[in-house]
């Protein structure tokens, strides 16, 4: 990989000190630098650490950081929430690591044009609460809404439960403020729902990992929040007649439910046991979490229990209906637990979130007994059954040692990636590539689309200092 090498000496440590202010630029101090070495991969072979983070509070102050950086072929990492699995938000080359937190202001909820105006630094949660005040919300949020940035959820165009009835991040991004490589400001799109002008920049910049732009401003589409929300919870005897379940439900009902999530029974029971869920989860060998909103309460009953019969028409053993906060509460921690109940089993794991058509999901299921028994380790399976966006978890077999551990991650993911593109797949749904799964990005795009990506990336950053060493290496 060429990138960018030179060091951040003192003259240039005053010259972001004068642009950011001395308080706002940590160097010099390891223990102040190392939170910024890493995402939420917890792998330390994905860590690496900053020369130096600088706390910019405005767009104009990210103009002269960049130029400065670009003028002296220094790598600059934008970071959000650090809440990324994918090591994203890394600074693999060192650096700068360019932290938005300070850049956390909702600058406007406009009712009338159903959108909001924020800062790349808002949490994803508080923009929500501050839509839900005013009956609206924003439908593209992902599963980490309480840590994540707004900047990082476009930089990633992440997507969660909600994603099979709404859709993901990119949906709902109206326009931005960004500032290119070189140091210019530019802006794309506003409060408008049609836009053909030009080139649809907004696309390409959603979803391109920090490699293009750093986002400054952000135009998000809200929509009016449903009054009622209803979650079922379906108990099926096993994964395969759990996931036959999931395309009839939406084609058999003719309902499109808000979210279709998926556990398995290792999922199911290490959650439940970790947060002593009294639910008789022992006869399940799956589980399905099936929501759906609207306005009408009459109407939701009438499509929950459509929906609820036709889990029971296809195998399920139980369906447990949550009609209010406290039940549904109850169900969805189970589903939002299973991360933090394996970390309990071994903090080694691979947290992977692979998609493949919805039709195709059955097909995945005995690729990864196959797997497991092969390489004799647990491999839990959960995540968005809906759209086909499963969180495939390899964990590390307590008797195993870490060097077996390293040496056979790597064939594991290979054939998981391998079996995913055979499905007609692709190697992550919503995590992105970063720098964890660069190495990988050929089972997903052919030789000629990543030469298509790097001729874009060396047209808008010539000299790689925008979060180099991200998605593929530039020779």
């Amino acid at each position: 990989m060429s990138a960018p090498c030179q060091r951040l000496t003192p003259a240039l440590l005053d010259e972001l000190r004068q642009i950011v202010g001395p308080r706002f630029v940590i160097a010099g101090d390891p223990e102040q630098l190392q939170p910024y070495s890493h995402d939420e991969v917890a792998e330390e072979e994905y860590h690496a650490l900053p020369e130096a983070v600088v706390r910019p509070q405005s767009a104009d102050e990210i103009a002269r950081i960049l130029k400065l950086a670009n003028r002296e072929r220094i790598p600059v990492t934008p970071r959000g929430g650090g809440s990324g699995l994918s090591g994203g938000a890394v600074p693999v080359c060192g650096g700068i690591v360019l932290s938005l937190d300070r850049m956390n202001r909702i600058l406007e909820i406009d009712v009338e044009n159903l959108c909001a105006v924020v800062e790349p630094g808002v949490i994803t949660n508080d923009l929500d609460a501050a839509a839900r005040e005013r009956g609206l919300f924003f439908a593209g949020y992902p599963m980490s809404l309480q840590s994540c940035f707004i900047g990082g959820n476009v930089a990633e165009n992440a997507g969660g439960g909600k994603a099979v009835k709404y859709g993901v991040t990119g949906r709902y991004i109206l326009g931005l403020q960004v500032v290119t490589p070189e140091g210019e400001i530019a802006e794309f799109g506003g409060k408008l729902v049609k836009n053909v002008t030009g080139y649809d920049m907004i696309g390409l910049l959603v979803g391109s990992e920090g490699t293009l732009g750093v986002f400054t401003k952000i135009v998000v589409k809200l929509l009016p929040r449903p009054t009622r929300v209803v979650d079922l919870l379906a108990l099926f005897p096993d994964p395969e007649t759990a996931i036959r379940a999931v395309p009839a439900i939406m084609t058999g009902a003719r309902i499109i439910p808000t979210a279709i999530e998926f556990m398995d029974r290792l999922s199911a029971h290490t959650a439940c046991r970790y947060l002593n869920e009294q639910l008789p989860y022992e006869q399940a060998g799956a589980m399905l979490l099936i929501e759906l909103d609207g306005n009408d309460a009459a109407q939701l009953e009438v499509q929950y229990q459509a929906v609820g019969e036709l889990c029971m028409e296809k195998g399920a053993i139980e369906v447990y209906v949550a009609d209010n906060a406290t039940t549904q509460e109850r169900i969805w921690s189970v589903r939002r637990n299973i991360a933090e109940a394996f970390m309990v089993v071994s903090p080694h794991q691979s947290l992977e979130d692979i998609t493949v058509p919805v039709a195709a999901i059955p097909a995945i299921m005995p690729v990864l007994e196959d797997l497991s028994r092969r390489y004799d380790i647990s491999i839990p399976c959960y995540g968005h059954a809906g759209d086909g966006n499963l969180h495939v978890t390899p964990v590390k077999n307590p008797a195993h040692t870490l060097e077996q551990w390293h040496a056979m991650l790597p064939r594991i993911l290979a054939e998981l990636y391998r079996a995913a593109h055979d499905l007609g797949g692709v190697i992550s749904g919503e995590h992105g590539i970063g720098h964890k799964r660069k190495a990988y990005l050929h089972y997903s795009l052919d030789p000629a689309s990543v030469d298509l990506m790097k001729r874009v990336k060396r047209a808008l950053d010539p000299n790689n200092i925008l979060n180099p060493g991200k998605i593929f290496d530039l020779p």
